[in-house]
């Protein structure tokens, strides 16, 4: 029998301590805790942003790979001719079909691709060489809102749609190079449907009405398999009949769902980051480009899919001694202190996390719930605002051993925003004495606070980020709908940057202005949804393992902590962006 070393390359060590710079792979034996641990890197699949389309639009059709891209036709405000290639980074405007036309079929690649019916109704079909289109021959029977399969402009298969009528058609036709023949139906009339694949081994996906009706072309025949997880209409798809890709849609409403096709069944994977549909597709099951569609409005947004690839995790930490929801949060992952809250009584209670377990320390002179915090390190944090069971003003300094009362608030508040440190803080947002949803800021000193320049959108229950007081960013809430608006603010004044990609309230946020992390809350049902942002764009990460609301944060967009909340919970996980962490096998 092979040893360890002989198929890994390396001996498992024997070590009193973890070691403190693990390699990726490294597995070592602690005799202390009597377990044995290993380093490793967590992969799985995301969506991420690329460059933006030069003109935003919906219904149009795409060909090509992730890196070398084509997007043709399609509706903006009327239809359009336009063309664009995709290099991996940006788009770039080339020659316009001869056609304009929404709602075509197209495939192939960057270099040799076909384009074929469309809206206004139309059988007329153009060849793509890398530079410009040529009308070659129509198909059969013309039609808008139809799919397609194929690996240039040389093979292609055009099926469903809706002829002049408004029939939704089962058609099918094959391209030879030259010129389109009929040849066997679908079994159900669609129009609307994802295709992908090619002429001789294809897949058309969902379509009218939400449908979740997945059939498969074998180069003679249609056949029914196992449908959507989702059924949709408008959706998007890439790769093949063995692996494939399908993203975006009407369920309704817009969808972000993005599902994996591995030859006999459909499973629901990482979503888009924004939802839309009529939308165009290019690329592989493991590669894939997505780009324009209607939101509404008409989108330039492009998106990058990657399988198998770094990406961030939570984990399970130590329990906190008291379960509680609305509580406060500050200092990073392995130094962490949590106060306060609802249990479901109004709590001073307060516990510091050492990276592995929490102990409790000297309780706030204050019970109260729904307070804002600023700190970066445990032993130095503000905590301010809440409900006892009134709208407080309160503010208390907590010096790593015990909580001394300070100069309050100028306006009493619950359910706002913090960011800072115990010297230079900022809160944000709330819930105030009328009306409920309010816009005011306020910044601490070190000694006391001032008003300053408001939010543009009055909203509670949302979370903000920042280690001063003069760069934050506050994100979600309810103002009084679900919020996704996201406003950063500079010293002096509040300004709106992108939205989050799921509007939610009670969700908790971790970071700085330009690399922050929001996660979990309501929206409105639980959830465990996280997104990281990079300062322009707001990306959906690695999940939660377990969906909460009204819980509490501490750390950054790469290492950070979230704890408690709704309903009553003690739960504390840590998040890994990178993805590397240590894992236990066994303990003795």
């Amino acid at each position: 029998m092979a040893t360890y070393k002989e198929i890994k390359g390396t001996d498992i060590t024997v070590v009193s301590s973890d070691p403190s710079n693990p390699v990726t792979g490294e597995v070592w034996y602690n005799t202390t805790t009597q377990q044995l641990k290993g380093y490793q890197q967590v992969l799985g699949n995301a969506w991420s942003t690329g460059g933006n389309l030069n003109t935003a639009r919906h219904n149009l059709k795409g060909a090509g790979t992730q890196t070398a891209g084509l997007a043709f036709g399609g509706g903006h405000t009327v239809v359009t001719a336009l063309t664009e290639q995709y290099d991996g980074s940006s788009w770039t405007e080339v020659a316009d079909l001869n056609t304009a036309r929404s709602s075509l079929g197209g495939d192939g690649t960057q270099t040799s691709a076909l384009a074929f019916g469309g809206q206004p109704v139309t059988a007329v079909t153009e060849s793509w060489n890398g530079s410009s289109w040529t009308e070659v021959a129509d198909l059969n029977t013309a039609r808008r809102q139809l799919a397609q399969a194929g690996d240039d402009n040389t093979a292609s298969l055009a099926f469903g749609g809706e002829t002049p009528g408004s029939a939704q058609v089962t058609n099918t036709e094959n391209w030879n190079g030259s010129s389109w023949t009929e040849v066997n139906d679908l079994n159900t009339a669609k129009n609307v449907m994802a295709g992908t694949g090619s002429n001789t081994s294809a897949l058309a996906i969902g379509g009218t009405s939400a449908s979740a009706l997945t059939e498969s072309w074998n180069g003679t025949s249609w056949f029914e398999v196992n449908d959507l997880n989702t059924g949709r209409a408008n959706a998007a798809a890439s790769g093949t009949t063995s692996s494939a890709l399908a993203f975006g849609g009407q369920a309704p409403p817009v969808v972000a769902n993005t599902e994996s096709w591995n030859g006999s069944l459909w499973t629901e994977t990482n979503d888009l980051n924004t939802a839309r549909y009529s939308l165009g597709g290019a690329g592989t099951a493991t590669t894939a480009l997505a780009f324009g569609g209607f939101i509404p409005p008409n989108s330039t947004a492009t998106e990058e899919w990657n399988a198998n690839i770094a990406v961030g995790a939570w984990v399970t930490g130590g329990n906190m001694n008291t379960a509680r929801q609305n509580l406060g949060g500050a200092g990073t992952q392995t130094a962490a202190l949590a106060f306060a809250g609802s249990e479901p009584a109004k709590s001073a209670k307060t516990e510091s996390y050492n990276g592995t377990a929490w102990a409790e320390v000297n309780d706030m002179n204050t019970a109260s719930s729904g307070l804002s915090a600023a700190g970066v390190i445990n032993t130095a944090v503000l905590a301010f605002g809440g409900q006892v069971p009134a709208l407080s003003a309160k503010t208390e300094s907590w010096n790593g051993y015990v909580w001394t009362e300070v100069n309050d608030l100028n306006t009493a508040k619950s359910l706002a925003a913090g960011a800072g440190t115990n010297t230079a803080a900022l809160s944000f947002g709330g819930d105030g004495p009328a009306p409920s949803n309010i816009t005011l800021t306020e910044t601490w000193n070190g000694t006391s606070w001032t008003e300053v320049n408001d939010m543009n959108t009055a909203r509670r229950s949302l979370a903000g980020s920042g280690v001063t007081n003069t760069a934050a960013l506050a994100f979600g809430g309810t103002g009084p709908t679900f919020s996704a608006l996201t406003e950063s603010w500079n010293g002096t004044s509040w300004s709106e940057v992108n939205d989050l990609n799921v509007a939610r309230r009670n969700l908790a946020g971790v970071g700085t202005n330009t690399l922050a992390l929001a996660f979990a809350g309501n929206t409105p049902s639980a959830t465990g949804l996280t997104e990281s942002w990079d300062g322009t764009n707001w990306i959906n990460v690695g999940d939660l393992n377990t969906t909460r609301v009204s819980l509490a944060g501490a750390g950054t967009n790469t290492a950070a902590l979230g704890f408690g909340g709704e309903a009553l919970t003690a739960a504390t996980e840590e998040w890994y962006g990178d993805g590397k962490l240590t894992e236990t096998f066994t303990t003795s």
